[in-house]
């Protein structure tokens, strides 16, 4: 028996990071000791009752599978800055061949991990500084993939977010107006998609037969969205 005094604000940790969540969330930059007089309640009542009342603690390890070395994967909280750096092109590649087969979601998943590697390293360093730069550099492709996923996965508003992001500091960035476009066009913000489609062609005007592509479709669809609008108000002002 171990007599494990904060203990109770681990297994917060642990539970968050079962949950998905950040195993910090909540606390403050402070001691432990602090953090357990900081906190009046963990959310657990068990956690709670044990903060109240410290006691000795046996603990049963169960082992629940074995992976051999080097098939083990960190989650990007429990990385070293080095790790993280080191992580990104197989998450990045991972994520490709995820894509490749047409597990999207998953994909999506795996750029975000490794934008998150990224953006953890840049969070370090000096807005505009070069090494913010050359990490800014290396979100972009992985951002542009996730916004990919996520059109794939009609969620036109995390494009349009992201991709707006990337060209505010990217004015040139043909692939991030061609997206952000097609999001436009799936949410009917018909003049946003034309302008954004215009500066695809203006960019690169070997592009010109898919951005045709894209116009026709928005036209054909509005064209459809303008019959369905005549039937179902057909009649609606001369009652």
């Amino acid at each position: 028996p171990q007599h494990v005094v904060l203990y109770p604000l681990v297994s917060k940790s642990l539970r968050n990071i079962a949950a998905g969540k950040d195993p910090l969330e909540g606390q403050r930059h402070c001691c432990s000791i602090a953090q357990m007089h900081d906190h009046y309640s963990l959310g657990y009542p068990d956690l709670d009752e044990l903060q109240k009342n410290p006691q000795p603690l046996i603990f049963d390890i169960e082992v629940l599978k074995v992976e051999p070395p080097g098939s083990y994967q960190q989650d990007p909280w429990a990385m070293t800055d080095e790790e993280k750096l080191q992580a990104v092109p197989q998450i990045h590649k991972e994520g490709n061949e995820l894509y490749r087969q047409g597990k999207v979601p998953e994909a999506a998943a795996k750029y975000y991990d490794a934008i998150a590697c990224l953006k953890n390293l840049q969070m370090k360093e000096q807005p505009g500084s070069p090494d913010w730069i050359e990490l800014d550099q290396k979100i972009t492709p992985l951002l542009l993939n996730y916004c990919q996923c996520k059109l794939q996965c009609e969620e036109y508003y995390e494009v349009l977010d992201h991709c707006s992001s990337i060209l505010n500091k990217y004015e040139d960035n043909v692939k991030a107006y061609f997206k952000r476009g097609k999001a436009h066009a799936a949410v009917w913000n018909v003049a946003e998609a034309q302008a954004d489609f215009a500066k695809v062609l203006a960019l690169d005007p070997s592009l010109r037969a898919v951005v045709s592509k894209e116009l026709r479709s928005l036209e054909a669809r509005l064209r459809e969205k303008d019959a369905e609008d005549k039937i179902r108000f057909k009649g609606i002002f001369s009652q």
